[in-house]
Parts: structure tokens; C-alpha cells; sequence
């Protein structure tokens, strides 16, 4: 007479968001791989797999014709797939214009993307305000402040 092996049963675990980081133009102040996969990580997303990618103001310009249809570059594109791409010279730029140290500007845009991946919108103004009040929260956890704060000028 065969018995049927039983294994014990095992607490489902929830699989780990992979994130791949590639850097395809030079970066220079960008932060690590590793800082921003803990950006992705805080902002949790389903277990997708994803991949930031910081590319230069060719491609970024490329991306966002290509795909939304504004023949300039921006900040960051988030695709469904899990794409992220971060347009280095951009997010430069903005940081300096608004008094954030780069590596904090970085960390918002990761959040702000990561969020939109979780189906976050911000076309509406209570959408806005949602989004908005989860990033704040995200980031503080991460040690930054409300980006969306006016910077102090002395």
C-alpha cells in the first residue's frame, strides 16, 4: 500500500522586487546602484521586476517623443512594464533650480515613479494630493524632506 507524502506545510513568502539599475550615459553625483534600488524598494511595488536605467538628454528626448509625444526630454518616464528611465542631465538641473541636493531629487523622482507603477495618477487634484502625501511619507522614511516644500533661500 502506497502513502501519499505530506510536506508540511510552508507560510507563503512574498517574492522580492528585483531592481536592475543601469547607468547609460555618465552620471556624474547620480547616486549608487544600490541607494537607488533602497528609492525603489521603499516606495513598494508589487512584486514586479524593474529596471531604472539613467540615461543621457539623446535618449531621454528619444523616449519621451517616442512615447509621449513631447520632443524634448523630461525627468523620468515610468512604462507599465516596469521600465523607469531617469534623464540624469534633467534631474541636474532641477535639483539645482530648486535647492534640493541631487540625491534627494533622485529619491523623489524613484518614489514618484515607483508609485505611478503601483497605478498612483496624478491627473486630477485629489489624485494629486494622494500621491503627493504618500511620496512625503515615503521619503521621510528615507530621511528626506517634502519635496514639494518651498526651499529656504538665505
Amino acid at each position: 500500500m502506497r502513502t501519499k507524502s505530506r510536506r508540511a506545510s510552508r507560510p507563503s513568502r512574498k517574492r522580492a522586487l528585483r531592481v536592475a539599475v543601469q547607468y547609460a550615459c555618465r552620471a556624474a553625483g547620480a547616486p549608487s546602484a544600490a541607494r537607488l534600488r533602497s528609492y525603489a524598494r521603499a516606495a513598494r511595488p508589487a512584486a514586479i521586476d524593474v529596471t531604472l536605467r539613467v540615461v543621457g538628454a539623446a535618449e531621454g528626448r528619444r523616449l519621451n517623443r517616442n512615447y509621449r509625444g513631447a520632443d524634448r526630454a523630461t525627468n523620468v518616464l515610468a512604462f507599465a512594464s516596469g521600465d523607469v528611465v531617469l534623464c540624469h542631465p534633467i534631474v541636474v538641473r532641477e535639483a539645482r533650480l530648486q535647492g534640493k541636493t541631487l540625491q534627494a531629487h533622485y529619491a523623489h523622482l524613484v518614489v514618484h515613479a515607483m508609485l505611478h507603477l503601483r497605478g498612483y495618477v496624478h491627473g486630477r487634484l485629489r489624485d494629486a494630493k494622494r500621491m503627493e502625501k504618500r511620496e512625503i511619507a515615503i521619503l521621510a522614511r528615507l530621511g528626506y524632506g517634502d519635496p514639494y516644500a518651498a526651499p529656504i533661500r538665505a
